[in-house]
């Protein structure tokens, strides 16, 4: 089926963090309010995506963020429509194996979701990944995000692991999911 959107996806830059914190905590917010309490989500917010911590990962030379921009065909100015996290060596959270590239993030407007972005994100990592000679990669998903799971594994990834994530004090549980290149 033909898209009727177009897509760019650029890496965001350090004058840029202002807006990764509007789009990370807009798309966390999207995609978690109906799962978690308004205290939890605040929490989390103020934890993981204040602009000094979010500074500070855009800094480490072994992180990178992107964002998806994408416009209907004919329309002329594209909308920021998600992002994409990725670590390498020591920026990784929990594998710190130097043959592995790790999603940690990858978030998309509910305006946009079911329309391949999400896709577009992974094959790219997939490219970063190859490009940097690495043999896999591998991300954590929420054990309840059920619509994640499904696009994943359809993806090609596998499930290998667990982990605990902190959600703004609430200790909950991330499949850890790899995929080999």
């Amino acid at each position: 089926m033909p898209s009727t959107l177009a897509n760019n996806i650029e890496k965001c830059t350090l004058k840029q963090v202002q807006l990764l914190q509007n789009i990370a905590i807009s798309t966390y917010q999207e995609t978690f309010a109906e799962s978690n309490s308004e205290r939890l989500l605040q929490q989390y917010f103020e934890d993981a995506l204040n602009l000094e911590t979010l500074t500070a990962q855009l800094q480490q030379k072994n992180s990178e963020f992107y964002f998806i921009y994408s416009s209907h065909i004919g329309t002329p100015q594209a909308e920021l429509a998600g992002f994409l996290k990725l670590n390498v060596d020591d920026a990784q959270t929990d594998i710190l194996d130097p043959e592995a590239l790790e999603v940690e993030k990858v978030y998309i407007k509910k305006d946009f979701l079911n329309k391949g972005l999400g896709k577009e994100l992974i094959t790219f990592a997939i490219n970063r990944a190859k490009q940097q000679a690495k043999q896999f990669i591998w991300l954590g998903v929420w054990e309840h995000n059920f619509p994640a799971i499904k696009f994943y594994k359809k993806m090609g990834f596998e499930r290998f692991s667990e982990h605990p994530f902190n959600m703004g004090g609430d200790i909950q549980t991330d499949l850890l999911l790899k995929k080999y290149l």
